[in-house]
């Protein structure tokens, strides 16, 4: 089983920036893909960014060229730059690893940015 835990979110200006966090624990050999999700009030869950074990990564049109996903030495640890925030970045973000079994999930954190 994978347990996942995110850190970093916060209250931020338009433009400015945060780094999130995910680190991963448990049967973490078994983890592929990992990414990062958001969900604001209201709307549906939305991925935001993934990465494969490869390095390769795929982001949503409305964050590509301002956030930038990464994943650890470790391989148990990924990272979410988030530059020129806009206030429609607001949500609450969520990690997910994808296994050759269930997904895991984090517990949220909260990013919101103010105009």
């Amino acid at each position: 089983q994978v347990r996942l835990v995110e850190s970093g979110g916060g209250l931020v200006q338009a433009g400015g920036s945060l780094r999130l966090s995910c680190a991963a624990s448990g049967t973490i050999f078994s983890i592929n893909t990992m990414g990062w999700y958001r969900q604001a009030p209201g709307k549906q869950r939305e991925l935001v960014a993934a990465i494969t074990s490869g390095g390769s990564t795929n982001y949503a049109d409305s964050v590509k060229g301002r956030f930038t996903i990464s994943r650890g030495n470790a391989k148990n640890t990924v990272y979410l730059q988030m530059n020129s925030l806009k206030t429609e970045d607001t949500a609450v973000y969520y990690c997910k690893a994808s296994t050759g079994g269930p997904q895991a999930w984090g517990q949220g954190t909260q990013v919101t940015v103010s105009s």
